[in-house]
């Protein structure tokens, strides 16, 4: 039922967990479905960019193998494997986007501003979203990293301590500010492209939309719960999927034999539990809000 035959009278957090109880069997059929998929994806992911770096673990092996018999500390370098590990991140957002593209469309068809198979277009949105707001920061850091880090040679291209050593350091900061703003000003974009724009157009109609003094504080004031939220969650669940740290290592090492590869393993166990759950409660409240959301915002204008 579209939420806007409805009056405006109910707040918006009412109308969202309306919404999400009346479609409470078709939401949570999707998010298990998708929480599923996403996670069959990123353990093979894992084991994928394992496998390209076990090479990297047999290295590391050796070598401790040797230094114990020198009777010497070894400590490792995972330059290697963090180089593995970034090459890799792209394929991981974007299993992260298709997830949250295809919830995002399921919530919008329970709000009742959805076409029926809008998932192209949301996660087009997403990935325009992405290289509209992230350059920004990431190069800003590089570029401050370039004259202020700290793996240069003396001299340094700026003195420390001086004012545009200072400004040049806290640069990144400022930089993350401002995608951050460009960030919550495109919240609505998904929702946009869930109810039948171009990536484009909704990019356009989440910037018209935010820019607003109501739109402002009401994307506002549901962007910053919402956040507390999923950082709250992410890392309850991952503190209590903690034990699963010793089993995988224990378990990989007898498998394997390499210490380093099953310690890697158990790091990652926790987080990848706490990323799935935290998504599974979080995603599909997040999508229903802001299409609720978006669908009020843009109602006054559809009206002549």
């Amino acid at each position: 039922m579209p939420i806007r035959q409805d009056p405006a009278v109910r707040s918006l957090p009412i109308a969202t967990f309306t919404v999400l109880r009346r479609h409470r069997r078709a939401l949570v059929g999707t998010t298990t479905r998708v929480v599923g998929l996403a996670g069959l994806g990123w353990l093979v992911l894992v084991g994928a960019v394992f496998g390209l770096a076990w090479s990297v673990f047999t290295r590391m092996r050796n070598q401790r193998v040797w230094y114990q018999y020198l009777e010497d500390p070894y400590l490792h370098d995972s330059t290697d494997l963090r180089l593995v590990t970034l090459c890799a991140l792209p394929l991981f957002l974007l299993l992260l986007g298709v997830g949250s593209a295809a919830i995002q469309n399921a919530c919008s068809l329970a709000v009742g501003a959805a076409a029926a198979n809008r998932l192209r277009p949301v996660l087009g949105v997403y990935a325009l979203r992405a290289l509209i707001v992230w350059p920004l920061p990431l190069i800003v850091a590089k570029v401050a990293d370039s004259f202020t880090g700290y793996h240069l040679d003396t001299p340094l291209p700026l003195e420390r301590g001086t004012w545009p050593y200072v400004l040049v350091k806290y640069s990144p900061l400022a930089a993350l500010f401002v995608a951050v703003l460009l960030r919550l000003a495109l919240t609505l974009a998904p929702a946009a492209a869930a109810d039948g724009l171009s990536p484009r157009a909704a990019i356009a109609r989440s910037w018209s939309l935010t820019w607003t003094r109501a739109g402002a504080a009401r994307v506002f004031a549901l962007a910053v719960p919402l956040a507390v939220l999923t950082a709250g969650s992410l890392r309850l669940v991952t503190q209590l999927a903690l034990p699963l740290r010793p089993f995988v290592r224990g378990l990989l090492e007898d498998a394997t034999g390499n210490f380093f590869a099953a310690y890697y393993a158990g790091i990652l166990a926790p987080v990848i539990v706490g990323i799935l759950v935290t998504a599974a409660a979080t995603v599909p409240l997040a999508c229903t809000g802001f299409a609720v959301l978006h669908d009020r915002l843009r109602a006054p204008r559809a009206t002549p």
